[in-house]
């Protein structure tokens, strides 16, 4: 079988090549690493080209595109979130993305992205807690101790120098893992059992649950001065963790405001309440905390510049790490405009 030409070739990162690159460079590093691209693109906003992702909604949960370009690379990301899965032994959400070179249109990288979802969702929600969260934040809680909960704990260790945790989920048993995997990484973790007793002298409280529908995870009266919230387990229309009147109390910021007015917390408000766009405050545009009483609210529903970094981090590592397979992605027959040219000879080949 005659080897396909080089440009055919695509660099893969399988689920497999993932963990072996975060696990190689370290995860409290990758992370931080991450948060950096994240960031450095936050403050490059004004380039990149910018749409809410293209949902498709069933009765079972939601399947959508996410895609952006800086003019120089194009990205978009496949995700889904499906609440049902875990009831039956599969994950609520996954994923894969492409990174592709805008002035050819080839893609430069095909890439596994459940594993990089978790944590480029951890690395902003960490980045975002370094602008509004009380200064010398050491306690946070976790309200919801699925997939994502780990990945957050170690993020907000490495970027804020959380320490102390207080775990909270209706399974029980989603705690203990979580507490069991954390074990031995820094951390002093409590295992709560209601969300008001987890909430008690926290400094952080991050939200991070998984059912597809407009539930109250955090009541007014759980949310004290001061704190900082991570909202982000509300991410589609009809899905929301927080009380109205917390948002009232709060300052709140977001990513892009015409997709968290549709997915967010900020659903339940009206379409011209005030919100800051995290980038603008990054850029010293607009200021994040501004006194040791607010109430600071990060409305994270994921934004498709934030997978564009990812993927744009995880290509980046791959000359030093060799954490790739090639895969024979595109047809590149020797003459162009001869791709059933090409059919035909392939015909011919011995097979291999």
């Amino acid at each position: 079988m005659t080897q396909p030409s080089r440009l055919a070739i695509v660099p893969f990162i399988s689920v497999d090549r993932m963990m072996k690159l975060v696990l190689a460079i370290g995860i409290e590093r990758f992370l931080t690493e991450l948060a950096g691209y994240i960031e450095e693109d936050f403050r490059r906003w004004e380039l990149f080209d910018k749409t809410p992702r293209i949902a498709s909604h069933s009765h079972d949960g939601v399947i959508e595109l996410m895609p952006t370009s800086d003019g120089r690379l194009y990205g978009f990301k496949y995700v889904n979130g499906h609440p049902k899965n875990m009831r039956e032994g599969r994950q609520t959400v996954t994923a894969f993305g492409v990174l592709a070179d805008v002035g050819s249109g080839y893609p430069m990288l095909l890439s596994e992205m459940t594993i990089l979802t978790a944590l480029r969702t951890a690395a902003t929600s960490a980045l975002a807690a370094k602008y509004l969260a009380p200064k010398g934040s050491r306690a946070m809680a976790i309200i919801g101790n699925g997939a994502q909960s780990e990945f957050q704990a170690i993020a907000f260790k490495a970027l804020t120098g959380i320490d102390r945790l207080r775990l909270y989920d209706i399974d029980r048993s989603a705690s203990e893992k979580c507490a069991r995997n954390l074990f031995g990484k820094g951390f002093d973790i409590t295992i709560c059992t209601t969300g008001q007793d987890a909430v008690e002298g926290v400094d952080i409280i991050t939200t991070v649950t998984a059912d597809k529908q407009c539930a109250t995870i955090l009541t007014d009266n759980m949310v004290g001065s001061g704190v900082h919230i991570n909202a982000v387990g509300g991410d589609c229309p009809g899905k929301t963790e927080l009380h109205r009147d917390i948002l009232l109390r709060s300052d709140i910021f977001v990513e892009f405001p015409p997709q968290t007015r549709i997915e967010g917390e900020i659903q339940q408000l009206d379409a011209d309440h005030t919100v800051t766009e995290l980038w603008q405050v990054m850029t010293g545009q607009a200021q994040g905390r501004k006194t040791p009483e607010q109430i600071t609210l990060f409305d994270s529903v994921g934004f498709a510049t934030e997978d564009f970094s990812a993927l744009r981090y995880v290509r980046d590592q791959l000359k030093a790490t060799g954490l790739y397979e090639e895969l024979d992605l595109l047809a590149e027959p020797d003459e162009p405009r001869d791709l059933f040219g090409m059919l035909l000879r392939a015909a011919l080949q011995p097979a291999s």
